[in-house]
């Protein structure tokens, strides 16, 4: 059986075409883009994907939807996505960082309202997320599932046990988790623990 595919559209999640860097820029060690790239904002449609100035901006989708958000103090980063006219964020991931390790609070996207679809807006902020945690050194992340099993899985997270968190993050509420290794589609929990190295 084939599969159909629409010209000039990639599936959520595989690998982008490779283009050429700006001048002055430098890719960091193992290919990822370096940390300017990586940060710098993105279009899509009509939103603009770009770093958070602070947790604070993301705190309306996390009471909306009633999910526990980390401790702004603990927050390493975050992105949204915004209309590219202006105005609040529309979907949201923080993410706190231990040692080589992420742990994803997120993505948050407002589902009605403005045209797009929430897991096309959710597939866009992972992506621009899991650059910069790479372009930080960061090699492995978890995530809670809230019902986005299917982004997980493009994007190579499993499923994998509590035990398999670094301490930093331990005892964080929610159920299930997933977990994503870079480079590799193996897993090893005996060394879960060299995470947070």
């Amino acid at each position: 059986m084939g599969r159909s595919s629409t010209p000039g559209r990639r599936r959520p999640g595989a690998a982008r075409p490779t283009s050429p860097r700006t001048a002055g820029s430098t890719a960091a060690p193992g290919g990822t883009a370096s940390l300017a790239d990586a940060t710098r904002s993105r279009s899509w449609q009509d939103l603009e994907l770009r770093p958070l100035a602070d947790a604070t901006q993301a705190q309306p989708l996390f009471d909306f939807a009633a999910v526990p958000r980390p401790e702004e103090s603990d927050v390493a980063f975050g992105w949204g996505a915004a209309p590219a006219a202006g105005g609040a964020p529309l979907g949201a991931v923080l993410v706190e960082r231990a040692g080589r390790a992420v742990l994803l609070h997120g993505p948050l996207v407002v589902i009605d309202g403005h045209g797009h679809d929430p897991l096309d807006v959710a597939t866009q902020l992972l992506t621009a997320t899991l650059d910069h945690a790479a372009a930080l050194g960061a090699d492995t992340a978890f995530a809670r599932p809230q019902g986005l099993d299917r982004v997980w899985i493009r994007f190579g997270f499993i499923p994998v046990p509590e035990t398999a968190l670094p301490a930093a993050f331990a005892g964080r509420p929610g159920a299930g988790l997933y977990g994503w290794r870079s480079g590799s589609a193996l897993w090893s929990l005996r060394d879960a623990g060299d995470a947070a190295a």
